[in-house]
């Protein structure tokens, strides 16, 4: 096998959470345009839908479904489906979907704790359990799970998440260490701040050109001085997804353009016209697309 095909994903059976639009879509496209076949799930049937007509349109062979990854006869149901359309089991997982909730710790619910909870922890708990008989039984797989910075870091109003992602980071660990001898690679991706729709009013310039001084302390921390992009992550989830990957285990590879590595500089010594030129820049380049 040659370098370039240990990163083929050509008729493997790939799952990933939470795919209908953001990182969980992007993460999907990508192991699609490396030869996979893609099943996803949402909460919202619209949302399902829409996604499933971008992966069609594009070429893929796509299943899309409503599930519960905290209902584990819901989850249990969408294998079962994915298995009967696809005719086989599945080959990749990537537990994606999960929400955050920004909320002091004195003032959150045990109810708010336990949403947070239940769909960044336990279901990729569930969701992994699930699809680990299947590769048992053939001695390959993959599970990549969505950690993140706070899987490391603290940070104010984000106790359940924190405390969610520092657990996943663990649970990664303990599937490698469980199941690695079935040749089950259980690995996670830790992103930084990313440049999406749900971000964008954290990056928007006031009325007089000034940036929105959350952008200015994430680019302050990060020594690439900008934000993640989608495209970014994609390499990565193809190569955990991929033979190439077939002898890394256990591990969380952080996409953050340096910002764990960095204690930051003073955010006023940004050059904010240097910004604003990229800004400019990337304008136009979506004007053209």
């Amino acid at each position: 096998m040659s370098v370039l095909d240990k990163f083929k994903l050509d008729g493997k059976i790939a799952w990933v959470t939470g795919a209908t639009y953001g990182l969980g879509k992007a993460y999907a496209m990508a192991l699609a345009e490396a030869g996979a076949r893609i099943a996803f799930n949402g909460r919202r049937k619209e949302l399902v839908e829409e996604a499933l007509q971008d992966f069609r349109e594009k070429g893929y062979d796509a299943f899309g479904a409503v599930c519960d990854v905290t209902d584990e006869a819901s989850v249990a149901a969408f294998v079962s489906a994915v298995e009967a359309k696809f005719g086989g089991t599945i080959d990749i997982l990537i537990n994606n979907a999960g929400i955050i909730k920004r909320i002091p710790m004195t003032e959150m619910s045990v109810a708010e704790w336990n949403q947070v909870i239940n769909i960044d922890l336990t279901g990729p708990f569930i969701c992994a359990k699930a699809v680990l008989p299947g590769m048992i039984a053939k001695k390959s797989g993959k599970i990549i799970n969505a950690c993140s910075m706070m899987s490391e870091l603290g940070r104010e109003t984000v106790s359940a998440y924190a405390a969610a992602k520092g657990g996943l980071k663990m649970l990664t660990k303990n599937i490698c260490s469980e199941y690695g001898q079935y040749n089950i690679q259980c690995n996670a991706i830790g992103p930084g701040y990313i440049a999406t729709p749900q971000t964008a009013p954290l990056r928007a310039r006031d009325e007089e050109g000034h940036m929105n001084p959350f952008d200015r302390f994430i680019r302050s921390k990060t020594p690439a001085q900008r934000w993640g992009r989608t495209e970014d992550l994609e390499g990565l989830a193809v190569f955990l997804a991929s033979p190439a990957s077939d002898f890394i285990n256990g591990q969380v590879i952080y996409i953050d353009g340096g910002i764990l590595a960095y204690l930051g500089q003073d955010p006023g010594n940004l050059d904010e016209s240097k910004f604003a030129a990229e800004e400019e820049a990337e304008a136009e380049i979506k004007v053209a697309d």
